[in-house]
């Protein structure tokens, strides 16, 4: 049954060139990753590992629960703390992923008396999270100020959310939080910023809207994932001590999910204290990204990510498959993970690597022509 219902749609895939496969890779795997988040290069620092064993060591291998049984742990308490004072804001929830921060906040605040006001560019969980929320949804262009005013002055909603990234995954551009920000609140909505691409790259590391002076304003909220510059798993909803008890009683994405293990929360505590003690490291992604935005003849990137048109999806592959021949791991973009619908190859830039290992991987870039 299943072979003659989805045999035809892996056909059809296969037919466009966006098949996608699982690669695995080796613990000893030599290639130079330009393709992962590993932003501030902490994903192997043997701080950031011992502080997960440790935590292994003292709590186990799992929270055990939800954050509302026993899941919670002093050490999510701390790492709430942490992130909310380093970044500017009063308070933080940690959820098990940045996905689920960005389902549960918006389901949190949608309903029927909310308008939901989103850039057409946002990442796959914000689009979810508006199919879920109940919410009459807006997509307006790309970084259009004009547009998003003018459906938030024509709302009759009494609520509403602009939702956008600090940092755009795909195409790394900078949005203009400042203008979003004046915009939002002259027609009393509340700004939503995914800085899953911000913290630990912009601002000083301690994200754009920091960055921007918007940190802990009323009106402003921000979601960050732990997965990239942390160099650990999770993401936190950051904003007024009220928001963060309404999440805890109403995100349903916070409420029925297994809380994130202690190792996750004790590596992402470890690579933040790294982040305050070494705060030129957000210098280097930048110049690494600068680098490799010059190899491939593209625009200069708001963050770590470097994005680079292809012609097609099938283009896209092989580039990456000659890099990786050459012990260079870009990333692939293609329809529908292309919010443009133009297939790329997506660099990513990371604080660690060395003057060799860059200067090969511009050589190996700058072949594909």
């Amino acid at each position: 049954m299943l072979e003659a219902w989805l045999g035809p749609k892996a056909v059809a895939l296969e037919s466009r060139g966006l098949t996608r496969r699982l690669r695995p890779r080796g613990s000893g795997d030599l290639a130079i990753d330009l393709a992962g988040n590993d932003y501030l290069g902490l994903a192997r620092d043997p701080r950031v590992v011992e502080a997960a064993v440790a935590a292994v060591r003292e709590w186990g291998t799992g929270s055990t629960a939800s954050r509302l049984v026993t899941g919670t742990t002093a050490l999510h308490a701390e790492l709430e703390s942490a992130l909310a004072s380093y970044t500017g804001h009063e308070a933080g929830l940690v959820f098990s992923s940045g996905y689920l921060a960005n389902l549960g906040v918006i389901t949190a605040l949608g309903g029927p008396g909310t308008l939901l006001v989103s850039d057409e560019h946002v990442h796959a969980s914000v689009v979810d999270a508006c199919r879920l929320a109940r919410s009459r949804v807006e997509i307006v262009p790309h970084n259009d100020l004009e547009a998003i005013g003018k459906v938030l002055a024509e709302r009759n909603e009494p609520h509403a959310l602009v939702l956008v990234e600090s940092v755009y995954s795909v195409l790394g551009d900078a949005a203009p939080l400042a203008a979003l920000s004046e915009v939002a609140l002259q027609n009393n909505a509340v700004l939503v910023v995914d800085e899953a691409h911000g913290l630990g790259v912009t601002g000083d590391g301690r994200g754009s809207v920091a960055a921007a002076g918007l940190a802990g304003l009323d009106h402003v909220i921000v979601t960050m994932t732990l997965s990239k510059a942390m160099a650990s798993q999770g993401g936190i909803v950051l904003g007024p001590p009220v928001l963060r008890d309404h999440l805890v009683n109403r995100a349903r994405a916070f409420i029925y999910d297994t809380a994130l293990n202690p190792a996750a929360c004790a590596a992402a505590l470890a690579a933040l204290r790294i982040l305050i003690d070494e705060p030129t490291r957000p210098d280097t992604i930048h110049t690494t990204a600068a680098r490799l935005a010059q190899a491939c003849d593209v625009a200069l990137s708001a963050g770590a990510v470097v994005s680079v048109p292809m012609p097609g999806p099938r283009e896209a592959v092989h580039a990456a498959e000659q890099c990786l021949a050459s012990g260079v791991r870009v990333g692939v973009f293609r329809p529908p993970s292309v919010p443009d619908g133009i297939s790329r190859l997506r660099l990513t830039a990371r604080a660690g690597l060395t003057d060799t290992e860059l200067d090969h991987a511009c050589a190996v870039l700058g072949e594909l022509g």
